[in-house]
């Protein structure tokens, strides 16, 4: 049974979150600010953390930054703000998606089902397989990334976008494609998610992410996996 934190200073927002997730055999666990959360998480390890920023003890991407230290869990940002800016801070800082309040059920539902269909391992087609570049080393089986001896800490969305362009090294993916594979079909035309990620894997694992080598796009087509 997937385990869902629920992270949010307004009681009948978790509370209405809790009765729809329990309909639907989740588990769920509450915290209303993020020092509980942080204590909730560590204590019973979820499976998908549902996280407002906007919370009465520390601000939301401190929570995020603070699970990041040591876990990959998926993590989906409900927030009021809606500015870009405050968008890209979370997605850096560690968050996988972010809905905006007010939302509907229906959406967020579907949202939390793509984060964890995302995080699940992979183990359609059992072929074992490590791509080498000059900079960085990825090992689909293992689902990690090696770059100057150390691992690459991905959040699931990224190593989602990764494992994708990996899997067809040398041959263009589509904006399409890469929307419906990695969040859904409901995403197709969410373009600006693809700049954001890509910009995000550019950062962590090309020498020159203003000049990327490897991870090259199409411009109006799509992505490339160049090893």
């Amino acid at each position: 049974m997937t385990r869902v934190l629920v992270v949010d200073d307004e009681p009948q927002l978790v509370r209405a979150l809790v009765i729809n997730l329990k309909a639907r055999k989740y588990e769920v666990d509450a915290a209303h600010d993020g020092a509980s959360a942080l204590a909730a998480a560590a204590a019973r390890p979820p499976d998908v953390v549902v996280l407002d920023l906007g919370l009465p003890d520390m601000d939301g991407t401190e929570v995020i930054r603070g699970l990041r230290g040591w876990t990959r869990v998926p993590i989906i940002v409900l927030s009021a703000r809606q500015a870009s800016d405050e968008k890209v801070e979370a997605l850096d800082a560690g968050a996988d998606d972010y809905v905006t309040k007010p939302f509907g059920m229906d959406e967020f539902l579907a949202r939390l089902r793509a984060a964890v269909r995302r995080a699940e391992p992979v183990t359609a087609g059992g072929t074992e397989a490590v791509l080498t570049t000059g900079s960085f080393t990825v090992d689909l089986a293992a689902k990690k990334v090696h770059r100057g001896g150390t691992d690459v800490r991905l959040t699931p969305t990224e190593w989602h976008l990764l494992e994708v362009l990996a899997r067809n090294a040398g041959r263009l993916v589509s904006q399409k494609q890469l929307l419906q594979e990695v969040w859904g079909p409901a995403y197709r035309t969410e373009t600006n998610y693809l700049r954001v990620y890509m910009a995000q894997l550019r950062r962590k694992l090309e020498d020159d992410p203003s000049n990327p080598r490897h991870f090259v796009t199409e411009p109006g087509m799509g992505y490339r996996f160049e090893p």
